[in-house]
């Protein structure tokens, strides 16, 4: 069933094709952050690791629909990629930040929902990024199959990933075939 994509994110979509960036959130992942977007608690707040162009963020936004007690922060390391995602109209509750995301993690506190889609708290932090979860909390771990081209580095990173994720005492985790492999996790 081909369901429609919705206007941001669609306006979305254009932005990464006219910037020939091709890393954005794929539409199983999309409409996925929708729906737990949709499940955040009021007052909720949601952090995106890897902003991109703004994919993954407009599905969130989709899915929050008229309601404006979430805040939403969104942290993207290349400052041209930043700059294309910033120029889009986004709600006044979406805080759009460069740079590194461990460096912003540590001020920004705790989030309802995260969304790790960046090596930095990702790959490298994952441990700070577990503990920057509230109780009930939701982390959404995708890219988590590993792709044709990938090297030995990012195959072991991938693993280490997946293994934290679905050992780890604080967290109830699933594998989602869905897309490019996610991992599902709430912390108790």
């Amino acid at each position: 069933m081909n369901r429609p994509i919705p206007a941001r994110v669609a306006a979305a979509l254009a932005r990464a094709e006219a910037a020939r960036f091709p890393l954005s959130s794929e539409h199983g992942v999309g409409r996925l952050l929708s729906a737990l977007a949709a499940g955040v608690p009021a007052n909720g707040r949601i952090l995106e690791m890897g902003t991109g162009v703004g994919v993954g963020m407009a599905w969130m936004v989709e899915g929050l629909g008229r309601r404006t007690d979430v805040e939403i922060f969104s942290i993207e390391l290349d400052a041209k990629t930043h700059a294309i995602a910033s120029s889009a109209d986004w709600p006044p509750y979406v805080k759009l930040l460069q740079g590194d995301v461990l460096a912003h993690l540590g001020g920004l506190g705790t989030f309802d929902l995260i969304f790790a889609d960046a090596q930095g708290g990702k790959w490298e932090g994952l441990g700070r990024t577990i503990a920057a979860l509230r109780p009930h909390g939701i982390l959404l771990v995708d890219d988590m199959t590993p792709l044709d081209g990938w090297d030995d580095h990012q195959r072991r990173k991938k693993d280490e990933v997946r293994d934290t994720l679905l050992t780890h005492p604080d967290l109830v985790a699933a594998e989602l075939a869905e897309s490019s492999g996610m991992i599902l996790s709430v912390r108790r």
